[in-house]
């Protein structure tokens, strides 16, 4: 018997950066998705497939390499741990097979490993006859996110889990926003890699350098995230573009934008987009742009023509899900 779970990916709408010193940031669940299919093996060990170029079989701490070579296991490691993590909460001693398949760009700052820890747990829990409640599922997918962000703050596992748009402050955790709108949106990959913990660090040296600056800087991004929220509630899609405009002019100011992603906006704010902003750390990874359904295509294009790999999503009301195959 095999179990399939898919889950989505995420968008920063608003208030990325901002968000490490008590600003909102506005999260958006995307419909691009990764799919996790699974099964038991007769024996205890985890076997790890994808169409990401890479896979292997686990034993306890030996790794063996089917593709991908040695350097994969860093891969497919926070899979293993989110799988591993789910068996032991369910007292299982089982091996698996576990297939991955994925839509979402992996490692540009969408959610991914977010969305694999999360559809991984809840496939487990299913194979075995549970149904993780949606606090379970944030619990169990944590220690896969801590090996790759060391420190993460929640977002992509709750984002995944729940669908639809959370706000996020960090001394007041979590809010789910209802909003009817589609909120469609352009993402343009840039390709460029980029380290998160660099970008965040040296906006912190900024603001030790000019900490009044930077403190004038926070209450406007704050402002600019309320009045995003309010916008959201009343489907206002002009003025969505104009407050994302005003962010990525925050972003750049801080420092984490760079001539890739600022040369993607341009092409398509050129094109008719009604707002766009770098989403994320900075410094490569992706850009977002707000349009008209009538130019979405046409925002693409600009975005492939200035060198970005565009690709047209919207909001994807639904968290992780999972069912039986025949």
């Amino acid at each position: 018997m095999k179990v399939t779970a898919v889950a989505p990916g995420k968008t920063i709408l608003v208030g990325e950066h901002f968000v490490v010193y008590g600003e909102a940031a506005v999260v958006m669940a995307i419909n691009r998705h990764v799919q996790v299919t699974i099964e038991e093996r007769d024996d205890p060990f985890l076997h790890i497939s994808s169409d990401l170029g890479v896979s292997g079989l686990f034993m306890e701490d030996v790794y063996k390499a089917d593709k991908g070579h040695e350097a994969g296991r860093r891969v497919l490691e926070p899979i293993k741990i989110s799988a591993q993590t789910a068996l032991d909460a369910l007292a299982e001693k089982r091996g698996l097979n576990i297939h991955v398949h994925s839509t979402l760009p992996m490692a540009v700052g969408l959610g991914s490993s977010g969305a694999l820890a999360v559809a991984t747990v809840t496939a487990v829990g299913k194979l075995f006859g549970r149904a993780f409640s949606e606090e379970e599922i944030l619990a169990l997918s944590t220690g896969a996110e801590k090996f790759v962000h060391v420190n993460p703050s929640g977002i992509d596992q709750a984002i995944s889990t729940y669908g639809g748009v959370i706000v996020y402050k960090k001394h007041e955790g979590m809010t789910r926003l209802n909003t009817a709108s589609a909120i469609p949106l352009v993402i343009g990959n840039t390709g460029i890699q980029r380290n998160t913990g660099n970008l965040v660090d040296g906006v912190r040296a900024k603001g030790n350098r000019f900490p009044e600056i930077m403190k004038l800087m926070n209450n406007v991004a704050g402002q600019v995230s309320q009045r995003f929220i309010d916008a959201l509630q009343t489907d206002d899609l002009n003025r969505l573009g104009e407050l994302m405009d005003l962010n990525h002019g925050l972003l750049v100011t801080i420092g984490v934008s760079n001539n890739a992603l600022d040369t993607l906006v341009a092409a398509a704010k050129t094109s008719g987009a009604l707002g766009a902003k770098l989403t994320g750390a900075g410094g490569g990874g992706c850009m977002i742009a707000l349009s008209s359904l009538e130019k979405r295509e046409q925002v693409s294009e600009a975005i492939r023509r200035a060198g970005g790999t565009p690709m047209i999503v919207e909001k994807e009301d639904k968290g992780v899900r999972c069912w039986m195959n025949e």
